[in-house]
């Protein structure tokens, strides 16, 4: 029997925590519903969700701490649900691992699109394993596993998924347009500066180790992926 997704609902504001729940369990997910980061640190780890919507600003552990948490020790989807709509804070969940972003007020529809298109990358079906080697690197999508100069490397999944992408079309410049479309999905709706922001935190773990390929930026057009 396929298992029903379970969201991780995480807002002080107990109204906001009510209406996406019942957005989403009009759609089938299971929900769980957290009032501060706290008790949500408590619910991932007792519970193990398979997403969850964070707010940025709440009492006792706020979601950027949270986020930060749950990335040490897991590869669970994020979303940040924020009011904050700043460049600074939406590069900075982006580079703290959140997979995505909503600002306050949010329709419905979009909330729902934005989880369904983040869930399709993770809860993917294991009968195709999806692997690509090449010297000093070898990039798993089967297990969601990065190995660099024969160790693994922790990425989180978006990382993962953009650079298998990049990778499986060797020397192809992508805009990037063209990347959210081919890896976050046609109903994503965020800017192209987060191609930029997943490239910078993979070249990091790839730094030293690129002599026979490289993750390139091709100015004016968009990222590829060069065999040297």
């Amino acid at each position: 029997m396929k298992k029903t997704p379970r969201i991780m609902i995480v807002d002080d504001d107990a109204n906001i925590c009510e209406l996406v729940r019942l957005y989403l369990e009009k759609e089938g997910y299971e929900t769980v519903v957290c009032l501060d980061g706290e008790r949500a640190l408590e619910e991932y780890k007792n519970r193990r969700p398979d997403l969850a919507i964070l707010d940025i600003m709440m009492p006792k552990v706020d979601g950027i701490t949270v986020c930060r948490e749950i990335r040490k020790s897991g590869d669970m989807p994020i979303i940040m649900l924020t009011a904050k709509g700043e460049t600074f804070d939406k590069v900075l969940c982006l580079e703290l691992g959140a997979d995505d972003y909503i600002v306050k007020p949010f329709e419905g529809k979009e909330l729902v699109a934005r989880v369904k298109a983040v869930l399709r990358r993770y809860l993917k079906g294991e009968d195709e394993e999806k692997v690509i080697e090449y010297t000093n690197l070898k990039i798993n999508l089967t297990n969601y596993e990065l190995t660099v100069g024969g160790n693994v490397v922790e990425t989180p999944p978006k990382e993962l998924e953009l650079l298998y992408f990049l990778a499986s079309h060797p020397n192809r410049v992508f805009t990037r347009e063209q990347l959210l479309e081919d890896v976050w999905g046609f109903d994503y709706y965020g800017d192209s500066r987060t191609i930029d922001v997943h490239v910078k935190r993979l070249r990091e773990k790839l730094e030293g180790f690129e002599d026979a390929w490289e993750l390139r930026t091709v100015w004016g057009v968009g990222y590829k992926f060069e065999i040297k």
